[in-house]
């Protein structure tokens, strides 16, 4: 097994693919401090030390997933529900640090993450120890939440059927990632100290987005009949994105081969191709789904309608079979509702 290898996966696409929901976290909960900072009239210089204690306990609990992982196989997996609700519950939070940073009404207040009763009295004089509870805190947590490129990774650490070696291919991968975090750490750490109120106001907006962003994706991993896609497909005035269906797309018709409708996707660092294809209704669907290029959250495949979910290995492929038994459009999705496509059943 190649550390190397996996550690420069982790620099090079681990922590973009990552950065949306965890670094909104972490950027979510060193604003929420600035902003408790201003109002106190601190003016305390912040250094780096949060934003290092986010990522040492997260790479301690990927370290121990990787080892549990490599030592029982897949029988310890996060379901694919729970990591779709604490998916949610990671944008609903971020939302409500955006609320609590324009000051939208008291209650987003709780929002700051504060350490228990039982141990703010043991760190009650020690506010460096309190600065640092939330983003240690939410650092542990963000294993609920994993990014696709993580959940390849996690998939290496159960076949290398070692606890060693799997606890080594998490902490690899995990470090590759952290130049990024500690890079966004740095930015908003500065931001906030130069700006000041300004930027918490610009933060917000961008926790918003990264909250809604985050939302959205859990609504589509639950099929849910509300999702951006799904209001923009409601709209009568169409705008072309680049994702909505041309006529070009209209050639992207399955082909009937012994009876069976045959099609490929390709899983790529970018999302799907296509991200549009069009099946007949009551003849069985043979997906050959194909990983191309770097890997991505496009490798974790599921369509929820459907119950179906599959992990397509690195440079490898997989087969998903069903039959469409109704006409209307069938999202596919990855992991984290970040890439997606839609198979549009017809009579």
């Amino acid at each position: 097994m190649d550390l190397v290898t996996i550690f420069l996966t982790g620099l090079a696409i681990g922590g973009v693919s990552c950065l949306a929901v965890q670094g909104g976290l972490l950027a979510s909960t060193i604003a929420a401090r600035e902003e408790a900072d201003l109002d106190s009239k601190n003016q305390k210089k912040h250094t780096l030390l949060p934003t290092t204690a986010f990522l040492v306990t997260k790479l301690i609990a990927y370290i121990i997933l990787g080892f549990v992982l490599g030592a029982f196989g897949g029988a310890l997996q996060i379901s694919d529900q729970v990591k779709t609700i604490m998916q949610l519950v990671a944008g609903l939070y971020m939302l409500a640090v955006a609320g609590n940073l324009l000051n939208l009404h008291p209650i987003f207040r709780y929002a700051v993450i504060q350490p228990p009763k039982f141990l703010a009295k043991k760190i009650r004089n020690q506010s460096k120890s309190a600065d640092l509870f939330a983003p240690a805190f939410l650092g542990a947590m963000t294993i609920f939440i994993p990014c696709g490129t993580t959940l390849a990774m996690e998939t290496l650490a159960i076949s290398s059927g070692s606890p060693l070696l799997g606890a080594s291919i998490m902490g690899a991968f995990i470090l590759g990632t952290s130049p990024l975090f500690l890079l966004l750490g740095y930015i908003t750490t500065v931001l906030g100290d130069t700006f000041q109120r300004r930027f918490l106001k610009i933060a917000a907006f961008l926790v918003i987005y990264l909250g809604l962003s985050s939302v959205n994706g859990s609504l589509i991993l639950m099929n849910s009949p509300i999702t951006w896609q799904k209001i923009t497909d409601a709209i009568p005035i169409q705008i072309n994105l680049g994702d909505e269906t041309t006529e070009s797309d209209n050639q992207n018709m399955a082909q009937i081969i012994d009876g069976v409708q045959v099609a490929e996707i390709k899983a790529l660092a970018g999302g799907y191709e296509p991200r549009y294809l069009k099946v007949k209704k009551g003849i069985p669907v043979k997906l050959n789904l194909v990983q191309q290029g770097g890997l991505s959250c496009a490798v974790a495949f599921t369509i929820p309608e459907l119950g179906i979910s599959k992990r397509i290995p690195q440079g490898g492929s997989e087969v998903v079979e069903f039959t469409p038994t109704k006409v209307g459009k069938i999202t596919y999705t990855c992991s984290m509702g970040m890439y997606s496509g839609v198979i549009d059943v017809v009579e």
